[in-house]
């Protein structure tokens, strides 16, 4: 596995120069991770961070109610973990591999002692934590103001910029349960359920199982305003 590239490729690193990075490798090592395989507990103390090589993890906790909130849905090539590293605190959430998985996990030590040898390297990593700060910002804002279906058609239409066709139609594979992304979208599974049928009512998509197929972008972007 060329993990110096995996490295090169996420965000937090991305700015790195490639002494940087193999310094970085030599604390990094493979972690197969089974479907359903917790990677940490709520209340663990952080050791480093992971990045998802191929596979999906959710982070997530339970209420005092006994219901599991999804905090995020992390996919390949994304990371996960840091914050907490730096904070020096237990972790919030827990992990979970929802597909077979293999991760890297990026040892503290290895990461605390590049950014002694070269304060350089610690804001190259900040640009990097800068962006994902700016994400989940805009992702509580999102979750918080919009409608149930403004949440929705939001997410679907995050794959636009890649995917879509020249005729205004995207297809797109929901990359977890409808139940986790329901919950990743702070909505009920019914709700969930009766938007995604709301908008195959209207006219501007099908689903089939995981499968859904945009048929018209323009329509499904103001939809409901």
């Amino acid at each position: 596995m060329k993990v110096h590239a995996i490295l090169s490729n996420i965000p937090l690193f991305r700015e790195a120069d490639p002494a940087e990075i193999g310094r970085i490798a030599r604390g990094t090592r493979e972690l197969h991770a089974a479907r359903g395989e917790v990677l940490f507990q709520k209340g663990d103390t952080p050791q480093g961070f992971y990045i998802v090589v191929y596979g999906q993890t959710k982070l997530a906790f339970c209420t005092p109610q006994g219901a599991e909130k999804v905090v995020d849905i992390v996919g390949a090539g994304q990371s996960f973990g840091e914050a907490v590293m730096f904070m020096d605190k237990p972790y919030l959430v827990y992990a979970q591999a929802i597909a077979d998985s293999l991760l890297l996990h990026i040892g503290k030590a290895a990461v605390f002692a590049e950014l002694e040898r070269n304060p350089a390297f610690g804001r190259k990593m900040l640009a990097g934590l800068s962006r994902r700060l700016h994400t989940l910002v805009s992702d509580v804002e999102a979750y918080s103001l919009r409608s149930a279906t403004a949440r929705v058609i939001g997410y679907l239409l995050r794959h636009e910029a890649e995917e879509a066709g020249a005729d205004q139609t995207l297809r797109i594979r929901l990359p977890a349960s409808k139940g986790l992304i329901a919950s990743r979208l702070n909505l009920s599974p019914e709700t969930f359920s009766r938007i995604l049928h709301d908008l195959g009512t209207a006219g501007l998509i099908s689903v089939d199982g995981r499968e859904i197929q945009v048929h018209d972008l323009e329509r499904l972007r103001g939809y409901g305003h």
